[in-house]
């Protein structure tokens, strides 16, 4: 059984439409990632599946039943925009207002539970006000995990997180699903850190999914590239522009040449020309370049 299940979803404010035609799975312990533009319709197709607003057609299916259905809804979490704290309480007690209004038995025990999942236990006396936005966001996730729902879904959990707040945040992730009973779908514009927790990916644009994949999937569809510096970088792009047929200088200096050859042929065919190779790798693109490719209707 998938987690979620959606077909032909459409969602119409008045003459725009910003949902259509969606389809889309995620398989019960995933990491999902939704990836797409501003705009694309990922927070509007993550509200009609939390029941925040109606659907205009299509079906949406939570553990196979109807998402309205009272007892799939008492299995999600959520974190859409913030998560509505008061400020100028702590952050426990806020914790605590949520679990009185979700009637949480034993709602001590499950806030030191929750926080403790967040890695929020140490901060559970501070004024929310007071908290870093890391901290914030991950208070928001630890609301979300009251209850002990199966299916969170995150909307950009990770703008505005300096390095060190990332990293806890994938790790949380990480946490959340170890045991496989919890599934959790995550949109975000940070495609670098989403690939290093996400184990499936849908990507959305228009409205309408253009594709599905796994983490493996997407591992098979990254074009790989040989990735050099010479001497004369200029002399160098030239000469290889001549024989291949994409080369690129990326962000690093390094020039990029993505048709299918070895670092030896390359090596060889410069050194008959007079050029030095100073460094030479080979590396595979990742999930930024591949979504840009695929924006661009690219060959990946």
């Amino acid at each position: 059984m998938n987690a979620i299940e959606i077909k032909n979803l459409s969602k119409n404010f008045g003459a725009k439409q910003a949902v259509s035609g969606l389809d889309m799975t995620v398989p019960m312990g995933a990491i999902y990632g939704f990836i797409g533009e501003n705009g694309s319709g990922k927070s509007t197709t993550e509200k009609m599946i939390t029941g925040l607003i109606p659907k205009s057609g299509g079906s949406i299916k939570i553990y196979g039943r109807d998402h309205t259905d009272v007892d799939v809804r008492s299995k999600i979490g959520v974190l859409i925009e913030a998560p509505g704290c008061f400020g100028g309480l702590t952050v426990w007690d806020n914790m605590m207002l949520e679990a009185a209004n979700l009637s949480i038995p034993e709602p001590e025990k499950a806030v030191i539970k929750v926080l403790k999942t967040v890695r929020m236990e140490g901060a559970a006396g501070n004024k929310y006000k007071n908290c870093s936005l890391g901290m914030k966001q991950r208070v928001g996730i630890a609301m979300a995990l009251l209850g002990d729902p199966a299916l969170l879904v995150l909307d950009e959990p990770l703008n505005g997180l300096d390095a060190d707040g990332m990293r806890i945040m994938r790790e949380v992730f990480l946490d959340i699903v170890k045991d496989g009973t919890r599934t959790i779908v995550v949109s975000s514009h940070l495609l670098g850190e989403l690939q290093k927790v996400a184990t499936h990916y849908g990507i959305i644009r228009r409205g309408k999914m253009i594709s599905e994949m796994t983490a493996e999937e997407l591992d098979r569809s990254c074009r790989t590239y040989v990735a050099l510096k010479s001497v004369e970088m200029n002399k160098t792009k030239l000469l290889l522009g001549c024989r291949y047929a994409r080369v690129e200088e990326d962000e690093a200096g390094y020039l990029r040449v993505y048709d299918m050859t070895t670092p030896e042929e390359i090596v060889t065919y410069l050194y008959e020309n007079g050029i030095a190779v100073s460094e030479i790798m080979t590396d595979k693109i990742g999930l930024e370049e591949y979504y840009i490719d695929l924006m661009n209707g690219g060959k990946h």
